[in-house]
Protein backbone atom coordinates (compact mmCIF):
# COMPACT_ATOMS: atom_id res chain seq x y z
CA UNK A 1 0.00 0.00 0.00
CA UNK A 2 0.91 3.38 -0.83
CA UNK A 3 2.01 5.98 1.57
CA UNK A 4 -0.26 8.91 1.52
CA UNK A 5 1.67 12.06 1.48
CA UNK A 6 1.26 15.54 2.49
CA UNK A 7 1.42 16.34 -1.53
CA UNK A 8 -1.54 13.47 -2.05
CA UNK A 9 -3.72 15.29 0.24
CA UNK A 10 -2.95 18.51 -1.15
CA UNK A 11 -3.79 17.54 -4.46
CA UNK A 12 -7.23 15.58 -3.36
CA UNK A 13 -8.34 19.17 -1.37
CA UNK A 14 -7.18 21.07 -4.37
CA UNK A 15 -4.97 23.66 -2.20
CA UNK A 16 -1.46 23.92 -1.29
CA UNK A 17 1.04 21.65 0.47
CA UNK A 18 1.64 24.94 2.90
CA UNK A 19 -2.41 25.22 3.05
CA UNK A 20 -2.02 21.49 4.45
CA UNK A 21 1.28 22.15 6.29
CA UNK A 22 -1.03 25.13 8.21
CA UNK A 23 -3.61 23.21 8.84
CA UNK A 24 -1.95 20.40 10.48
CA UNK A 25 0.15 22.77 13.01
CA UNK A 26 -3.82 24.26 13.46
CA UNK A 27 -2.48 27.75 11.98
CA UNK A 28 -6.48 28.94 10.62
CA UNK A 29 -5.60 32.37 10.99
CA UNK A 30 -6.05 32.87 6.81
CA UNK A 31 -7.71 29.99 6.22
CA UNK A 32 -11.58 29.77 5.36
CA UNK A 33 -13.99 26.99 7.28
CA UNK A 34 -14.92 25.29 3.56
CA UNK A 35 -10.81 25.07 2.82
CA UNK A 36 -10.18 23.43 6.45
CA UNK A 37 -13.56 21.34 5.75
CA UNK A 38 -12.07 19.87 2.61
CA UNK A 39 -9.06 19.21 3.91
CA UNK A 40 -10.39 17.18 6.77
CA UNK A 41 -12.24 15.28 4.51
CA UNK A 42 -8.99 14.22 2.61
CA UNK A 43 -7.35 13.39 4.98
CA UNK A 44 -10.03 11.09 6.34
CA UNK A 45 -11.01 9.46 3.11
CA UNK A 46 -7.23 8.96 2.12
CA UNK A 47 -5.93 7.78 5.80
CA UNK A 48 -3.30 10.33 6.34
CA UNK A 49 -1.24 9.80 9.40
CA UNK A 50 1.40 12.76 9.91
CA UNK A 51 4.79 11.67 9.82
CA UNK A 52 5.38 12.51 13.58
CA UNK A 53 9.08 12.06 13.44
CA UNK A 54 9.69 14.23 10.17
CA UNK A 55 7.85 16.40 11.97
CA UNK A 56 9.59 16.38 15.43
CA UNK A 57 13.16 16.69 13.53
CA UNK A 58 12.19 20.07 11.63
CA UNK A 59 10.33 21.55 14.77
CA UNK A 60 12.97 20.53 17.15
CA UNK A 61 10.13 19.24 19.82
CA UNK A 62 8.30 15.86 20.13
CA UNK A 63 5.63 17.51 21.82
CA UNK A 64 5.94 15.02 24.32
CA UNK A 65 6.94 15.21 27.84
CA UNK A 66 7.65 12.29 30.16
CA UNK A 67 6.16 11.79 34.03
CA UNK A 68 8.28 9.13 35.95
CA UNK A 69 6.70 8.44 39.46
CA UNK A 70 8.71 6.73 42.36
CA UNK A 71 5.36 4.76 43.38
CA UNK A 72 2.31 4.95 41.26
CA UNK A 73 0.89 2.90 43.83
CA UNK A 74 0.00 6.00 46.21
CA UNK A 75 -3.01 7.82 45.39
CA UNK A 76 -1.71 11.47 45.05
CA UNK A 77 0.74 10.05 42.28
CA UNK A 78 -2.31 9.25 39.84
CA UNK A 79 -4.10 12.58 41.50
CA UNK A 80 -1.69 15.03 40.51
CA UNK A 81 -1.01 12.85 36.73
CA UNK A 82 -4.09 13.24 36.09
CA UNK A 83 -4.23 16.93 36.49
CA UNK A 84 -0.69 17.01 34.10
CA UNK A 85 -2.69 15.32 31.60
CA UNK A 86 -5.41 17.86 31.55
CA UNK A 87 -2.84 20.99 31.11
CA UNK A 88 -0.86 18.77 28.40
CA UNK A 89 -3.91 17.54 26.71
CA UNK A 90 -4.77 21.47 26.38
CA UNK A 91 -1.26 22.71 25.09
CA UNK A 92 -1.32 19.51 22.64
CA UNK A 93 1.65 17.55 24.30
CA UNK A 94 1.55 14.23 24.90
CA UNK A 95 2.24 12.33 27.90
CA UNK A 96 4.73 9.09 28.89
CA UNK A 97 3.80 7.74 32.00
CA UNK A 98 6.79 5.61 34.22
CA UNK A 99 6.85 4.13 37.77
CA UNK A 100 9.96 3.69 38.90
CA UNK A 101 8.86 1.64 41.93
CA UNK A 102 11.28 3.42 44.45
CA UNK A 103 14.12 2.16 43.02
CA UNK A 104 16.99 4.55 41.72
CA UNK A 105 18.07 2.12 39.12
CA UNK A 106 14.88 1.49 37.17
CA UNK A 107 14.27 5.41 37.59
CA UNK A 108 17.88 5.70 35.54
CA UNK A 109 16.59 3.49 32.91
CA UNK A 110 13.77 5.21 32.17
CA UNK A 111 14.86 8.66 32.42
CA UNK A 112 17.30 7.51 29.50
CA UNK A 113 15.08 5.83 27.87
CA UNK A 114 12.57 8.90 27.54
CA UNK A 115 15.72 11.31 27.00
CA UNK A 116 16.33 8.54 23.94
CA UNK A 117 13.12 9.63 22.99
CA UNK A 118 13.65 13.12 22.94
CA UNK A 119 10.63 14.11 25.30
CA UNK A 120 10.88 17.64 25.30
CA UNK A 121 11.12 18.06 29.33
CA UNK A 122 10.56 15.66 32.47
CA UNK A 123 8.05 15.64 35.59
CA UNK A 124 9.84 13.14 38.53
CA UNK A 125 9.07 12.05 41.76
CA UNK A 126 12.50 11.28 42.43
CA UNK A 127 13.48 8.59 43.95
CA UNK A 128 16.87 10.45 45.01
CA UNK A 129 19.04 7.92 44.48
CA UNK A 130 20.02 9.55 40.80
CA UNK A 131 21.89 12.87 42.07
CA UNK A 132 24.49 12.81 39.09
CA UNK A 133 22.43 12.56 36.73
CA UNK A 134 19.61 14.74 37.83
CA UNK A 135 22.50 17.45 38.04
CA UNK A 136 23.68 16.68 34.34
CA UNK A 137 20.46 17.24 33.42
CA UNK A 138 20.33 20.88 34.92
CA UNK A 139 23.89 21.53 33.29
CA UNK A 140 22.42 20.55 30.08
CA UNK A 141 20.08 23.17 30.69
CA UNK A 142 17.08 19.93 29.97
CA UNK A 143 13.53 21.30 31.17
CA UNK A 144 13.25 19.21 34.76
CA UNK A 145 10.73 19.64 37.68
CA UNK A 146 9.88 17.43 40.48
CA UNK A 147 7.13 16.52 42.54
CA UNK A 148 7.36 15.71 46.27
CA UNK A 149 10.37 15.19 47.12
CA UNK A 150 13.35 17.90 46.80
CA UNK A 151 17.22 16.66 46.06
CA UNK A 152 19.01 19.55 48.09
CA UNK A 153 22.23 18.78 45.75
CA UNK A 154 20.18 19.81 42.58
CA UNK A 155 18.48 23.33 41.71
CA UNK A 156 15.23 22.14 40.22
CA UNK A 157 11.94 23.47 40.82
CA UNK A 158 10.04 21.75 43.07
CA UNK A 159 6.07 21.07 44.13
CA UNK A 160 5.64 20.36 48.01
CA UNK A 161 2.74 19.66 50.34
CA UNK A 162 3.89 22.62 53.68
CA UNK A 163 4.24 19.13 55.42
CA UNK A 164 4.57 21.56 58.42
CA UNK A 165 1.18 22.73 58.19
CA UNK A 166 -0.77 19.06 57.39
CA UNK A 167 1.52 17.65 60.23
CA UNK A 168 0.21 20.81 63.02
CA UNK A 169 -3.51 20.68 61.58
CA UNK A 170 -3.43 16.72 62.30
CA UNK A 171 -1.78 17.00 65.84
CA UNK A 172 -3.76 19.99 66.88
CA UNK A 173 -7.19 18.59 66.03
CA UNK A 174 -6.09 15.47 68.22
CA UNK A 175 -5.03 17.45 71.00
CA UNK A 176 -7.85 20.03 70.82
CA UNK A 177 -10.49 16.96 71.02
CA UNK A 178 -8.60 15.48 74.16
CA UNK A 179 -6.00 13.05 72.71
CA UNK A 180 -2.49 12.92 73.89
CA UNK A 181 -0.81 9.86 73.30
CA UNK A 182 -0.79 10.12 69.83
CA UNK A 183 0.83 8.29 67.66
CA UNK A 184 2.66 9.07 63.99
CA UNK A 185 4.17 6.28 61.59
CA UNK A 186 5.18 6.14 57.52
CA UNK A 187 7.44 4.43 54.91
CA UNK A 188 10.75 3.62 55.72
CA UNK A 189 12.79 7.24 55.45
CA UNK A 190 15.78 5.42 53.71
CA UNK A 191 17.35 7.55 50.77
CA UNK A 192 16.18 10.90 53.14
CA UNK A 193 12.31 11.09 51.30
CA UNK A 194 11.52 14.54 51.33
CA UNK A 195 7.62 14.21 52.93
CA UNK A 196 8.36 11.51 55.37
CA UNK A 197 11.45 13.13 56.83
CA UNK A 198 9.47 16.44 56.54
CA UNK A 199 6.54 14.72 58.57
CA UNK A 200 8.46 12.84 61.46
CA UNK A 201 10.10 16.77 62.14
CA UNK A 202 6.60 18.41 62.37
CA UNK A 203 4.86 16.11 64.16
CA UNK A 204 7.35 16.29 67.25
CA UNK A 205 7.53 20.22 66.69
CA UNK A 206 3.79 19.92 66.69
CA UNK A 207 3.73 17.66 70.00
CA UNK A 208 6.20 20.47 71.54
CA UNK A 209 3.93 23.51 70.45
CA UNK A 210 0.92 21.97 72.82
CA UNK A 211 3.07 20.75 75.62
CA UNK A 212 3.39 17.18 74.77
CA UNK A 213 6.04 15.31 75.83
CA UNK A 214 7.55 13.48 72.26
CA UNK A 215 7.49 9.70 72.84
CA UNK A 216 9.90 8.27 70.42
CA UNK A 217 8.22 4.92 70.89
CA UNK A 218 5.21 6.36 69.17
CA UNK A 219 7.15 7.33 65.86
CA UNK A 220 8.17 4.69 63.71
CA UNK A 221 9.39 4.67 60.39
CA UNK A 222 8.89 0.79 58.53
CA UNK A 223 9.26 -0.62 54.99
CA UNK A 224 5.72 -0.96 53.71
CA UNK A 225 5.59 -5.13 54.29
CA UNK A 226 6.78 -4.17 58.13
CA UNK A 227 4.04 -1.88 59.52
CA UNK A 228 1.93 -4.44 60.60
CA UNK A 229 4.62 -6.18 63.05
CA UNK A 230 5.61 -2.47 64.05
CA UNK A 231 2.29 -1.62 64.89
CA UNK A 232 2.02 -4.92 66.97
CA UNK A 233 5.23 -3.87 68.67
CA UNK A 234 3.85 -0.23 69.63
CA UNK A 235 -0.06 -1.20 70.22
CA UNK A 236 1.49 -3.40 72.96
CA UNK A 237 2.87 -1.36 74.88
CA UNK A 238 1.99 -1.06 78.65
CA UNK A 239 0.51 2.87 77.95
CA UNK A 240 0.04 2.25 74.19
CA UNK A 241 -1.21 5.02 71.72
CA UNK A 242 -4.63 5.92 71.98
CA UNK A 243 -4.56 7.97 68.41
CA UNK A 244 -2.37 7.70 65.23
CA UNK A 245 -1.41 9.77 62.18
CA UNK A 246 -0.77 7.83 59.52
CA UNK A 247 1.85 9.42 57.15
CA UNK A 248 0.63 8.20 53.64
CA UNK A 249 -2.62 6.60 51.79
CA UNK A 250 -0.55 3.12 51.85
CA UNK A 251 0.86 3.69 55.41
CA UNK A 252 -3.21 4.33 56.25
CA UNK A 253 -4.27 1.02 54.77
CA UNK A 254 -1.52 -1.00 56.84
CA UNK A 255 -3.48 0.88 59.82
CA UNK A 256 -6.82 0.43 58.97
CA UNK A 257 -6.05 -3.94 57.90
CA UNK A 258 -4.70 -3.70 61.43
CA UNK A 259 -7.53 -2.87 63.65
CA UNK A 260 -9.72 -4.66 61.38
CA UNK A 261 -7.73 -7.69 62.15
CA UNK A 262 -7.39 -7.16 65.69
CA UNK A 263 -11.05 -6.25 66.51
CA UNK A 264 -10.56 -2.66 67.41
CA UNK A 265 -12.68 -0.27 67.23
CA UNK A 266 -12.27 3.12 65.30
CA UNK A 267 -12.34 5.69 67.20
CA UNK A 268 -12.80 4.26 70.31
CA UNK A 269 -9.80 1.94 70.77
CA UNK A 270 -7.83 4.15 68.76
CA UNK A 271 -8.43 7.37 66.80
CA UNK A 272 -7.20 7.58 63.13
CA UNK A 273 -5.85 10.42 61.02
CA UNK A 274 -4.69 9.99 57.57
CA UNK A 275 -2.73 11.73 55.32
CA UNK A 276 -4.05 11.88 52.15
CA UNK A 277 -7.63 11.65 51.24
CA UNK A 278 -7.91 8.66 50.11
CA UNK A 279 -11.15 7.70 47.28
CA UNK A 280 -13.11 5.25 50.11
CA UNK A 281 -12.51 7.56 53.29
CA UNK A 282 -16.26 9.27 53.29
CA UNK A 283 -17.67 5.72 53.29
CA UNK A 284 -15.53 3.80 55.04
CA UNK A 285 -17.11 2.99 58.41
CA UNK A 286 -16.43 4.94 60.03
CA UNK A 287 -15.67 8.04 58.00
CA UNK A 288 -11.98 8.28 58.06
CA UNK A 289 -10.55 12.01 59.02
CA UNK A 290 -7.65 13.07 56.46
CA UNK A 291 -5.25 15.79 55.29
CA UNK A 292 -5.58 16.07 51.92
CA UNK A 293 -3.30 17.65 49.32
CA UNK A 294 -4.49 20.23 47.00
CA UNK A 295 -3.40 17.18 44.10
CA UNK A 296 -5.14 19.58 41.13
CA UNK A 297 -3.16 22.44 41.97
CA UNK A 298 -0.18 20.89 42.68
CA UNK A 299 0.13 19.23 39.10
CA UNK A 300 -0.95 22.14 37.27
CA UNK A 301 1.74 23.82 38.80
CA UNK A 302 3.94 21.23 37.81
CA UNK A 303 2.95 20.89 34.01
CA UNK A 304 2.50 24.79 34.00
CA UNK A 305 6.24 25.55 35.38
CA UNK A 306 7.74 22.39 32.98
CA UNK A 307 5.91 23.42 29.68
CA UNK A 308 7.25 27.45 30.40
CA UNK A 309 11.20 25.69 31.12
CA UNK A 310 9.82 24.14 27.25
CA UNK A 311 8.93 27.63 25.44
CA UNK A 312 11.97 29.22 27.67
CA UNK A 313 15.43 28.22 27.45
CA UNK A 314 16.14 31.19 29.80
CA UNK A 315 13.94 29.98 32.30
CA UNK A 316 16.15 29.15 35.43
CA UNK A 317 13.50 28.76 38.14
CA UNK A 318 14.32 26.27 40.89
CA UNK A 319 11.82 27.68 43.55
CA UNK A 320 10.17 25.12 45.81
CA UNK A 321 6.12 25.56 45.55
CA UNK A 322 4.41 24.70 48.98
CA UNK A 323 0.57 23.96 48.61
CA UNK A 324 -1.43 24.57 51.99
CA UNK A 325 -3.24 21.55 53.01
CA UNK A 326 -7.01 20.74 54.01
CA UNK A 327 -8.33 18.86 57.18
CA UNK A 328 -11.16 17.17 56.73
CA UNK A 329 -13.08 15.77 59.58
CA UNK A 330 -15.24 13.06 59.69
CA UNK A 331 -15.92 10.12 62.31
CA UNK A 332 -12.39 8.39 62.64
CA UNK A 333 -11.62 10.07 65.97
Amino acid sequence: MKNITIADVAKHASVSKSTVSQYLNKRYDYMGEKTKERIRESIEELGYQPNIIARSLKQKSTSTIGVIVANILHAFSTQVIRTIEDICHQEDFHLIVCNADNDPEKEKKYIEMLRAKQVDGLIIFPTGGNVDLYQKMVVSKFPLVFVDRIVNEVSVPSIMLDNEMAMKLATDYLVDIGYERIAFITNSIHRNITPRIERVNSFQKALVARNITVNQSYIKTSELENVQSVLEEMLSQQNPPNAMIAGNDLTLIEVLKYAKERQLNIPDDLAVIGIDDVSFASFYTPELTTISQPTSEMGRKAALLLLEKIKNEQSVCDEIFRFEPTLNIRNSC
